[in-house]
Protein backbone atom coordinates (compact mmCIF):
# COMPACT_ATOMS: atom_id res chain seq x y z
CA UNK A 1 0.00 0.00 0.00
CA UNK A 2 2.38 2.30 0.84
CA UNK A 3 4.55 1.57 -2.08
CA UNK A 4 1.45 2.53 -4.28
CA UNK A 5 0.93 5.81 -2.79
CA UNK A 6 5.04 6.34 -2.97
CA UNK A 7 4.33 5.75 -6.67
CA UNK A 8 1.47 7.69 -7.12
CA UNK A 9 3.45 10.62 -5.48
CA UNK A 10 6.25 10.47 -8.07
CA UNK A 11 4.34 10.48 -11.09
CA UNK A 12 2.01 13.15 -9.85
CA UNK A 13 4.37 15.52 -9.25
CA UNK A 14 4.32 18.99 -10.14
CA UNK A 15 7.37 20.12 -9.81
CA UNK A 16 9.02 20.23 -13.49
CA UNK A 17 12.44 19.85 -12.73
CA UNK A 18 11.33 16.59 -10.65
CA UNK A 19 9.34 14.53 -12.99
CA UNK A 20 10.04 13.02 -16.51
CA UNK A 21 6.71 13.53 -17.86
CA UNK A 22 5.98 16.88 -20.92
CA UNK A 23 5.61 20.20 -18.60
CA UNK A 24 2.76 21.20 -20.03
CA UNK A 25 -0.84 19.73 -20.82
CA UNK A 26 -4.25 20.47 -20.77
CA UNK A 27 -4.82 20.75 -16.79
CA UNK A 28 -1.72 22.46 -14.70
CA UNK A 29 -2.12 22.03 -11.40
CA UNK A 30 -0.16 22.38 -8.21
CA UNK A 31 -0.90 20.54 -5.12
CA UNK A 32 -0.29 21.36 -1.39
CA UNK A 33 3.30 23.04 -0.91
CA UNK A 34 4.37 21.03 1.50
CA UNK A 35 3.64 16.92 0.16
CA UNK A 36 4.80 18.75 -3.41
CA UNK A 37 8.06 19.82 -2.23
CA UNK A 38 8.60 16.50 -0.09
CA UNK A 39 8.17 14.56 -3.20
CA UNK A 40 10.18 16.37 -5.54
CA UNK A 41 12.93 18.20 -3.13
CA UNK A 42 15.26 14.12 -3.79
CA UNK A 43 15.33 14.07 -7.47
CA UNK A 44 15.59 18.33 -7.89
CA UNK A 45 18.40 18.17 -5.51
CA UNK A 46 20.38 15.77 -7.43
CA UNK A 47 19.46 17.46 -10.63
CA UNK A 48 20.75 20.95 -9.24
CA UNK A 49 24.30 19.61 -7.53
CA UNK A 50 25.18 17.97 -11.18
CA UNK A 51 24.37 21.33 -13.51
CA UNK A 52 25.55 23.35 -10.54
CA UNK A 53 28.82 21.27 -11.27
CA UNK A 54 29.08 20.59 -15.20
CA UNK A 55 26.66 23.66 -16.31
CA UNK A 56 28.67 27.05 -16.75
CA UNK A 57 25.52 28.98 -16.45
CA UNK A 58 24.20 27.51 -13.55
CA UNK A 59 27.45 27.50 -11.55
CA UNK A 60 27.82 31.45 -12.59
CA UNK A 61 24.41 32.01 -10.90
CA UNK A 62 25.04 29.95 -8.00
CA UNK A 63 28.30 31.76 -7.18
CA UNK A 64 26.42 35.69 -8.13
CA UNK A 65 23.88 35.06 -5.34
CA UNK A 66 25.94 33.87 -3.02
CA UNK A 67 28.68 36.35 -3.00
CA UNK A 68 25.54 39.05 -3.47
CA UNK A 69 23.90 37.42 0.06
CA UNK A 70 27.12 36.63 1.98
CA UNK A 71 29.92 38.16 0.10
CA UNK A 72 33.10 38.07 3.13
CA UNK A 73 29.91 37.39 5.74
CA UNK A 74 27.38 39.27 7.37
CA UNK A 75 28.79 40.47 11.07
CA UNK A 76 27.17 41.21 14.06
CA UNK A 77 27.62 44.10 16.12
CA UNK A 78 26.55 43.88 20.02
CA UNK A 79 23.52 46.54 20.61
CA UNK A 80 24.75 46.45 24.41
CA UNK A 81 24.12 50.02 26.05
CA UNK A 82 27.73 49.98 27.95
CA UNK A 83 30.78 50.54 25.49
CA UNK A 84 32.78 48.29 27.33
CA UNK A 85 30.80 45.34 27.49
CA UNK A 86 30.30 45.78 23.61
CA UNK A 87 33.95 45.83 23.30
CA UNK A 88 34.26 42.59 25.38
CA UNK A 89 31.61 40.95 23.56
CA UNK A 90 32.96 41.75 20.05
CA UNK A 91 36.58 40.73 20.89
CA UNK A 92 35.23 37.34 22.44
CA UNK A 93 32.99 37.18 19.01
CA UNK A 94 35.94 37.50 17.01
CA UNK A 95 38.24 35.08 18.49
CA UNK A 96 35.38 32.40 18.78
CA UNK A 97 34.79 32.95 14.94
CA UNK A 98 37.75 31.94 13.43
CA UNK A 99 37.47 28.93 15.07
CA UNK A 100 33.94 28.02 14.67
CA UNK A 101 34.14 25.32 11.89
CA UNK A 102 34.22 22.04 13.87
CA UNK A 103 35.99 20.59 10.35
CA UNK A 104 38.82 23.40 10.55
CA UNK A 105 38.34 24.06 7.21
CA UNK A 106 37.43 27.73 7.48
CA UNK A 107 35.51 30.59 9.76
CA UNK A 108 32.48 31.13 10.96
CA UNK A 109 32.09 33.70 7.24
CA UNK A 110 32.81 30.93 5.26
CA UNK A 111 30.42 28.59 6.54
CA UNK A 112 27.81 30.92 5.83
CA UNK A 113 28.89 30.92 2.54
CA UNK A 114 28.78 27.22 2.33
CA UNK A 115 24.99 26.92 4.18
CA UNK A 116 24.01 29.67 2.12
CA UNK A 117 25.36 27.82 -1.12
CA UNK A 118 23.80 24.34 -0.31
CA UNK A 119 20.49 26.18 0.75
CA UNK A 120 20.50 27.74 -3.23
CA UNK A 121 21.63 24.11 -4.33
CA UNK A 122 19.65 21.74 -2.34
CA UNK A 123 17.49 24.09 -1.35
CA UNK A 124 18.22 23.73 2.40
CA UNK A 125 20.97 23.82 5.00
CA UNK A 126 21.34 22.42 8.38
CA UNK A 127 24.25 23.28 10.69
CA UNK A 128 25.09 21.36 13.73
CA UNK A 129 26.17 23.29 16.71
CA UNK A 130 28.15 21.11 19.47
CA UNK A 131 29.62 22.22 22.53
CA UNK A 132 32.99 20.60 23.25
CA UNK A 133 36.46 21.64 24.72
CA UNK A 134 37.23 24.16 22.51
CA UNK A 135 33.83 25.64 23.01
CA UNK A 136 30.77 26.00 20.62
CA UNK A 137 31.48 24.37 16.94
CA UNK A 138 29.51 24.22 13.87
CA UNK A 139 29.34 21.60 11.20
CA UNK A 140 27.20 21.74 8.05
CA UNK A 141 25.25 18.48 7.24
CA UNK A 142 24.09 16.88 4.32
CA UNK A 143 20.41 17.85 3.64
CA UNK A 144 20.35 13.65 2.67
CA UNK A 145 21.29 12.96 5.87
CA UNK A 146 18.10 14.30 7.86
CA UNK A 147 16.29 11.30 6.55
CA UNK A 148 13.53 12.57 4.36
CA UNK A 149 12.07 9.06 4.28
CA UNK A 150 11.08 9.33 8.19
CA UNK A 151 7.62 10.00 8.50
CA UNK A 152 5.98 8.59 11.22
CA UNK A 153 2.82 9.61 13.78
CA UNK A 154 4.24 9.66 17.44
CA UNK A 155 0.65 9.81 19.27
CA UNK A 156 -0.33 13.04 21.08
CA UNK A 157 -0.29 15.24 18.11
CA UNK A 158 3.30 14.50 17.88
CA UNK A 159 4.48 13.26 14.63
CA UNK A 160 8.20 12.83 12.43
CA UNK A 161 7.66 14.71 8.78
CA UNK A 162 10.72 13.70 6.51
CA UNK A 163 13.29 13.78 9.39
CA UNK A 164 11.90 16.29 11.30
CA UNK A 165 9.82 15.80 14.87
CA UNK A 166 7.02 18.34 15.69
CA UNK A 167 5.14 18.34 19.37
CA UNK A 168 1.72 18.69 19.79
CA UNK A 169 1.34 22.49 18.96
CA UNK A 170 3.37 22.31 15.43
CA UNK A 171 6.73 23.41 16.57
CA UNK A 172 10.20 21.77 15.93
CA UNK A 173 11.72 20.02 18.99
CA UNK A 174 14.30 17.59 16.63
CA UNK A 175 15.76 16.75 14.25
CA UNK A 176 16.41 12.65 12.85
CA UNK A 177 19.73 12.82 11.36
CA UNK A 178 21.19 9.54 10.07
CA UNK A 179 24.60 8.48 11.26
CA UNK A 180 26.06 7.52 8.27
CA UNK A 181 29.11 9.73 7.10
CA UNK A 182 28.89 11.74 3.68
CA UNK A 183 32.16 10.45 3.00
CA UNK A 184 31.06 6.74 2.62
CA UNK A 185 31.41 5.33 -0.88
CA UNK A 186 28.71 3.02 0.06
CA UNK A 187 25.55 4.17 1.93
CA UNK A 188 23.98 1.65 4.48
CA UNK A 189 21.36 2.01 6.70
CA UNK A 190 21.42 2.99 10.39
CA UNK A 191 18.63 4.22 12.84
CA UNK A 192 19.14 8.29 12.96
CA UNK A 193 20.23 9.91 15.81
CA UNK A 194 17.36 12.50 17.33
CA UNK A 195 19.18 15.66 18.09
CA UNK A 196 17.49 18.67 19.72
CA UNK A 197 16.39 21.12 17.40
CA UNK A 198 17.85 23.74 20.06
CA UNK A 199 21.12 22.21 18.33
CA UNK A 200 20.11 22.58 15.16
CA UNK A 201 19.51 25.62 12.62
CA UNK A 202 17.92 24.61 9.03
CA UNK A 203 18.00 27.14 6.40
CA UNK A 204 15.70 27.45 3.99
CA UNK A 205 13.58 29.85 1.96
CA UNK A 206 9.75 28.76 2.59
CA UNK A 207 7.76 28.77 -0.24
CA UNK A 208 4.37 28.49 1.07
CA UNK A 209 2.59 27.43 4.63
CA UNK A 210 3.10 24.09 5.67
CA UNK A 211 6.48 23.61 3.81
CA UNK A 212 9.18 21.45 6.40
CA UNK A 213 11.60 20.88 4.03
CA UNK A 214 13.34 23.54 1.68
CA UNK A 215 13.82 22.99 -2.66
CA UNK A 216 16.37 23.73 -4.95
CA UNK A 217 16.15 27.43 -6.16
CA UNK A 218 17.14 26.03 -9.03
CA UNK A 219 14.22 24.12 -9.72
CA UNK A 220 12.81 26.79 -11.99
CA UNK A 221 15.26 26.48 -14.56
CA UNK A 222 16.62 22.76 -14.14
CA UNK A 223 14.26 22.18 -17.32
CA UNK A 224 15.86 25.20 -19.41
CA UNK A 225 19.38 24.53 -18.72
CA UNK A 226 18.62 21.10 -19.77
CA UNK A 227 17.57 22.29 -23.13
CA UNK A 228 19.98 24.92 -23.50
CA UNK A 229 22.66 21.89 -22.88
CA UNK A 230 20.57 19.96 -25.74
CA UNK A 231 20.93 22.83 -28.18
CA UNK A 232 24.52 23.90 -27.52
CA UNK A 233 25.50 20.39 -28.08
CA UNK A 234 23.19 20.40 -31.67
CA UNK A 235 24.79 23.24 -32.82
CA UNK A 236 28.43 22.18 -32.00
CA UNK A 237 27.73 18.91 -33.80
CA UNK A 238 26.08 21.18 -36.75
CA UNK A 239 29.33 23.55 -36.88
CA UNK A 240 31.59 20.58 -37.15
CA UNK A 241 29.45 18.68 -40.21
CA UNK A 242 29.61 22.04 -42.05
CA UNK A 243 32.97 22.62 -40.88
CA UNK A 244 34.18 19.31 -42.88
CA UNK A 245 34.80 19.19 -46.87
CA UNK A 246 32.39 15.64 -47.80
CA UNK A 247 31.09 15.57 -51.35
CA UNK A 248 28.94 12.43 -52.99
CA UNK A 249 30.13 11.40 -56.49
CA UNK A 250 27.20 10.14 -58.71
CA UNK A 251 28.27 8.09 -61.47
CA UNK A 252 25.66 8.81 -64.10
CA UNK A 253 26.47 6.34 -66.39
CA UNK A 254 27.04 3.73 -64.30
CA UNK A 255 30.74 3.12 -65.32
CA UNK A 256 32.08 2.30 -61.94
CA UNK A 257 35.30 4.18 -63.04
CA UNK A 258 37.43 6.38 -60.74
CA UNK A 259 36.64 10.14 -61.81
CA UNK A 260 39.93 11.31 -60.36
CA UNK A 261 43.71 10.65 -60.83
CA UNK A 262 46.03 9.82 -58.85
CA UNK A 263 46.94 7.43 -55.98
CA UNK A 264 43.53 6.44 -53.98
CA UNK A 265 42.99 4.28 -50.68
CA UNK A 266 39.82 3.22 -50.65
CA UNK A 267 38.26 5.46 -53.03
CA UNK A 268 39.88 8.65 -50.94
CA UNK A 269 42.51 10.29 -52.85
CA UNK A 270 45.69 10.24 -51.23
CA UNK A 271 46.93 13.81 -52.54
CA UNK A 272 43.81 15.48 -51.41
CA UNK A 273 42.72 18.74 -52.79
CA UNK A 274 45.05 21.65 -52.64
CA UNK A 275 44.63 25.78 -53.29
CA UNK A 276 44.63 26.21 -56.89
CA UNK A 277 43.82 22.56 -57.97
CA UNK A 278 41.24 21.76 -60.55
CA UNK A 279 39.98 18.80 -61.10
CA UNK A 280 38.14 17.68 -64.06
CA UNK A 281 35.43 14.80 -63.81
CA UNK A 282 34.73 12.51 -66.91
CA UNK A 283 31.51 12.76 -68.61
CA UNK A 284 28.43 11.52 -66.51
CA UNK A 285 29.66 12.19 -63.17
CA UNK A 286 28.18 14.70 -60.87
CA UNK A 287 29.19 16.00 -57.47
CA UNK A 288 27.30 17.94 -54.86
CA UNK A 289 29.02 18.98 -51.49
CA UNK A 290 26.72 18.79 -48.36
CA UNK A 291 25.58 21.54 -46.84
CA UNK A 292 23.77 20.96 -43.60
CA UNK A 293 21.02 23.54 -42.47
CA UNK A 294 21.73 25.30 -39.33
CA UNK A 295 19.41 26.27 -37.01
CA UNK A 296 17.58 29.89 -37.72
CA UNK A 297 18.26 32.90 -35.18
CA UNK A 298 19.88 30.07 -32.73
CA UNK A 299 21.85 32.43 -31.35
CA UNK A 300 19.03 34.75 -29.92
CA UNK A 301 16.96 31.84 -28.89
CA UNK A 302 19.73 31.10 -26.35
CA UNK A 303 20.03 34.57 -25.22
CA UNK A 304 16.60 34.72 -24.58
CA UNK A 305 16.78 31.22 -22.37
CA UNK A 306 19.23 32.88 -20.95
CA UNK A 307 17.14 35.53 -20.00
CA UNK A 308 14.93 33.13 -18.90
CA UNK A 309 17.37 31.09 -16.57
CA UNK A 310 18.37 34.55 -14.84
CA UNK A 311 14.89 35.18 -14.47
CA UNK A 312 13.99 32.56 -12.91
CA UNK A 313 17.11 32.69 -10.11
CA UNK A 314 16.69 36.23 -9.61
CA UNK A 315 20.03 37.45 -11.24
CA UNK A 316 20.61 40.55 -13.20
CA UNK A 317 21.09 38.86 -16.74
CA UNK A 318 24.75 40.42 -16.50
CA UNK A 319 25.47 38.76 -13.79
CA UNK A 320 24.55 35.07 -14.99
CA UNK A 321 26.11 35.61 -18.29
CA UNK A 322 29.15 38.38 -17.93
CA UNK A 323 27.85 40.39 -20.97
CA UNK A 324 27.52 44.08 -20.61
CA UNK A 325 27.33 44.73 -24.55
CA UNK A 326 24.04 46.43 -23.91
CA UNK A 327 24.28 47.86 -20.71
CA UNK A 328 25.06 51.33 -19.64
CA UNK A 329 24.89 53.54 -16.13
CA UNK A 330 21.18 54.07 -16.33
CA UNK A 331 20.47 50.25 -16.82
CA UNK A 332 23.00 48.71 -14.59
CA UNK A 333 21.66 51.13 -11.83
CA UNK A 334 17.66 50.13 -12.38
CA UNK A 335 18.81 46.00 -12.25
CA UNK A 336 21.13 46.25 -9.34
CA UNK A 337 18.56 48.26 -7.39
CA UNK A 338 16.09 46.05 -7.73
CA UNK A 339 17.96 42.81 -7.32
CA UNK A 340 19.86 44.33 -4.26
CA UNK A 341 16.61 44.85 -2.56
CA UNK A 342 15.88 40.95 -3.22
CA UNK A 343 18.73 40.12 -1.59
CA UNK A 344 18.20 42.64 1.23
CA UNK A 345 14.62 40.86 1.79
CA UNK A 346 16.70 37.57 1.89
CA UNK A 347 19.27 38.36 4.26
CA UNK A 348 16.76 39.43 6.90
CA UNK A 349 13.97 37.41 6.32
CA UNK A 350 15.60 34.11 6.14
CA UNK A 351 19.63 33.60 6.61
CA UNK A 352 19.80 35.93 9.96
CA UNK A 353 16.45 34.56 11.57
CA UNK A 354 17.03 30.94 10.47
CA UNK A 355 20.78 30.76 10.54
CA UNK A 356 22.66 33.77 12.30
CA UNK A 357 20.99 34.84 15.14
CA UNK A 358 20.24 31.63 16.77
CA UNK A 359 24.37 30.50 16.38
CA UNK A 360 24.67 34.26 17.84
CA UNK A 361 23.23 33.69 20.79
CA UNK A 362 24.29 29.84 21.16
CA UNK A 363 28.20 31.22 20.93
CA UNK A 364 27.84 34.03 22.97
CA UNK A 365 26.28 31.94 25.90
CA UNK A 366 28.50 28.91 25.56
CA UNK A 367 31.06 32.02 26.15
CA UNK A 368 29.79 33.10 29.27
CA UNK A 369 29.47 29.65 30.69
CA UNK A 370 32.50 28.49 29.74
CA UNK A 371 34.20 31.91 31.11
CA UNK A 372 35.59 32.71 27.70
CA UNK A 373 33.34 36.04 28.44
CA UNK A 374 32.87 38.01 31.50
CA UNK A 375 29.56 39.02 31.91
CA UNK A 376 28.47 39.10 35.48
CA UNK A 377 24.97 39.95 35.41
CA UNK A 378 24.40 38.01 31.97
CA UNK A 379 21.55 35.24 33.65
CA UNK A 380 19.16 38.61 34.98
CA UNK A 381 19.46 40.43 31.51
CA UNK A 382 20.30 38.05 28.69
CA UNK A 383 18.29 39.85 26.25
CA UNK A 384 20.00 42.90 26.26
CA UNK A 385 23.49 41.17 26.07
CA UNK A 386 22.13 38.74 22.86
CA UNK A 387 21.01 41.99 21.32
CA UNK A 388 23.17 42.32 18.20
CA UNK A 389 22.48 44.34 14.99
CA UNK A 390 23.79 42.72 11.98
CA UNK A 391 25.79 44.18 8.91
CA UNK A 392 25.46 42.69 5.53
CA UNK A 393 28.45 43.08 2.95
CA UNK A 394 28.54 46.28 1.26
CA UNK A 395 27.19 46.19 -2.16
CA UNK A 396 30.21 47.97 -4.69
CA UNK A 397 28.41 51.08 -6.19
CA UNK A 398 27.56 51.16 -10.18
CA UNK A 399 28.82 54.87 -9.67
CA UNK A 400 31.02 55.62 -6.40
CA UNK A 401 31.19 59.39 -6.98
CA UNK A 402 27.69 59.68 -7.44
CA UNK A 403 26.49 57.32 -4.84
CA UNK A 404 28.54 58.96 -1.70
CA UNK A 405 27.63 62.74 -2.72
CA UNK A 406 23.93 61.14 -2.36
CA UNK A 407 24.32 59.65 1.09
CA UNK A 408 26.05 62.94 2.20
CA UNK A 409 23.42 64.75 0.98
CA UNK A 410 20.57 62.51 2.27
CA UNK A 411 22.56 63.08 5.71
CA UNK A 412 23.14 66.84 6.00
CA UNK A 413 19.10 66.95 4.62
CA UNK A 414 18.25 64.96 7.54
CA UNK A 415 16.60 62.30 5.37
CA UNK A 416 19.30 59.86 7.03
CA UNK A 417 21.87 59.30 9.88
CA UNK A 418 25.55 58.24 9.49
CA UNK A 419 24.40 55.13 11.45
CA UNK A 420 21.95 54.58 8.41
CA UNK A 421 24.86 55.35 5.83
CA UNK A 422 27.47 53.27 7.92
CA UNK A 423 25.45 50.14 8.28
CA UNK A 424 24.69 49.94 4.59
CA UNK A 425 28.54 49.75 4.14
CA UNK A 426 28.49 46.83 5.73
CA UNK A 427 30.46 48.54 8.95
CA UNK A 428 29.56 49.50 12.77
CA UNK A 429 29.18 53.36 13.27
CA UNK A 430 30.50 53.02 16.79
CA UNK A 431 33.70 51.03 15.67
CA UNK A 432 33.84 53.33 12.48
CA UNK A 433 34.46 56.29 14.66
CA UNK A 434 36.85 54.88 16.72
CA UNK A 435 38.96 53.77 13.84
CA UNK A 436 38.64 57.62 13.03
CA UNK A 437 39.37 59.64 16.30
CA UNK A 438 42.46 57.30 16.40
CA UNK A 439 43.20 58.14 12.46
CA UNK A 440 43.47 62.05 13.73
CA UNK A 441 44.85 61.48 16.69
CA UNK A 442 48.21 59.36 15.30
CA UNK A 443 48.35 62.16 12.42
CA UNK A 444 48.34 65.05 14.86
CA UNK A 445 50.73 63.67 17.16
CA UNK A 446 53.38 62.70 13.98
CA UNK A 447 52.23 66.23 12.30
CA UNK A 448 50.80 65.07 9.57
CA UNK A 449 47.96 66.84 7.35
CA UNK A 450 46.23 65.90 4.52
CA UNK A 451 44.47 68.40 2.16
CA UNK A 452 40.70 67.97 2.34
CA UNK A 453 38.71 67.32 -0.78
CA UNK A 454 36.74 70.89 -2.07
CA UNK A 455 33.26 71.08 -1.57
CA UNK A 456 31.32 71.50 -5.32
CA UNK A 457 29.34 75.06 -5.17
CA UNK A 458 25.33 74.93 -6.03
CA UNK A 459 23.52 76.73 -8.28
CA UNK A 460 23.18 79.63 -6.27
CA UNK A 461 27.31 79.90 -5.03
CA UNK A 462 26.74 78.16 -1.56
CA UNK A 463 29.47 75.14 -0.77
Amino acid sequence: MLEWLFQRRVRTRRFDAAGGAPRWNAHPSFGPTGQEVLAAAAPVRSRARYFTANNPWAASGVGALVTAMVGAGITPAPLHTDEDVRARINAAATAWGTKADADGLTDFAGLQAAAVRAMIVDGEAFIHMAVGDAGLQLRLIPAELVDPAHTVELGGGRRIVAGVEFDASGRRVAYHVSPTRPTDTFASYAPPIRISAADITHLFQPLGAGQVRGISWLAPVLLRLSELDQLEDALLVGAKVAAMHAGFLTDMNGTGASPYEGPQSGGIMDTGLEPGTLKVLPSGFDIKFSTPQQAQQSIEFAQLQLRAIAAGLGLPEHLLTGDLRGANYSSLRAGLVAFRQRVEQLQYHVIIPQMLRPIWERAISVAVMAGALDLPSFEADQAAYLAAEWYPPAQPWVDPLKDIEAEAMAVQSGFKSRRQVVASLGYDVATLDEEIAADRAREAALGLAFPTIPQKETANGDA
